[in-house]
């Protein structure tokens, strides 16, 4: 049978993955995370207008680990972490994968303010660790990883980048488009970006900023124009998060995507939530950056159209 080239190129990458691995689990423990595995089939996603799940028999593989992680800080888990399998339907290009590898991690007693830091301090620590500068190269340019992060807020990405305000970017149902193409491949260019306060629209599941209740407490970062990040305050609200995923069934419907059934047994428990904070991390977009890869197919074992 004839080599399989691809992958034996790959087999550098993959051994630096596998440090990498091993530096995110050595930093939560040193931390006082527990590491925790959670079911990869769930009756039911979290209704989410624009990820779709993959079915899997009458039930779905799980788009991330959320539902059931949350369940476990609900039942009295303070600091846990998973690295996980997860897939998502329709998601393929140069970055992204329906099947891929994420961190995710929630901490009670945290806001989105704190896990910014703890996210800064992850990514920097893993870098040391691998052997990386405090400066790294990607897709061409120079990017210093050292204290202090830029921070923006989504209004003022729009303002500075965008001749569409957020306010009208939404009433004109334009927000991802002005995303996706003007805004997120300016972000990060310098220094890693985490950009925040997201619209109520876009935080299905964050808690409102109590000052400020037009706005989510939720982050994004951004390394190279690259989003790596999705965390915020969680909101630990039965009867308003119910609310919420019915609104983005409705928004579902009205695209033409599958209706997904509530998930009630996590609604049961998350009024037992205590305040916490979640953050969701793509591990093989995180080793894209540190390895300066042009590609996700770079840095996985196999893709999808080699299996």
């Amino acid at each position: 049978m004839a080599k399989n080239w691809p992958l034996a190129r790959r087999k550098k990458a993959l051994q630096q993955r596998a440090r990498i691995l091993q530096e995110i689990r050595r930093f939560f423990i040193e931390k006082g995370y527990l590491e925790v595995e959670t079911p990869h089939r769930i009756l039911t996603p979290a209704p989410e207008s624009h990820i779709d799940a993959i079915p899997s028999g009458p039930w779905f593989l799980h788009t991330s680990p959320e539902l059931c992680m949350k369940r476990m800080m609900a039942a009295g888990y303070e600091k846990i972490f998973q690295i996980c399998r997860c897939w998502r339907e329709g998601e393929r290009g140069s970055q992204h994968l329906p099947e891929f590898t994420l961190l995710e991690w929630y901490r009670a007693g945290a806001d989105y303010l704190s896990l910014m830091e703890e996210c800064e301090e992850i990514i920097r620590s893993v870098a040391m660790a691998i052997g990386l500068d405090q400066k790294i190269i990607f897709r061409g340019r120079e990017i210093d990883l050292c204290h202090p992060w830029e921070r923006i807020s989504v209004k003022e990405t729009f303002h500075r980048y965008s001749q569409t305000s957020m306010t009208e970017a939404l009433e004109r149902n334009l927000f991802d488009e002005i995303m996706v193409q003007d805004i997120e491949p300016r972000l990060g260019i310098k220094k890693p970006t985490l950009i925040y306060d997201y619209p109520a629209e876009r935080g299905a599941l964050a808690r409102l900023k109590h000052e400020d209740p037009s706005v989510a407490e939720r982050f994004e970062l951004y390394i190279g124009g690259l989003e790596l990040a999705n965390g915020f305050s969680e909101l630990v609200d039965s009867e308003e998060q119910r609310k919420r995923f019915h609104l983005e069934n409705e928004h579902r419907q009205s695209i033409g995507k599958r209706i997904y059934s509530m998930p009630d047994k996590f609604l049961a428990e998350l009024d037992s939530m205590p305040s916490s904070a979640g953050i969701a991390l793509g591990v093989d977009r995180l080793v894209m950056v540190f390895l300066n890869a042009e590609t996700i197919d770079e840095v996985v074992t196999f893709t999808p159209e080699e299996i």
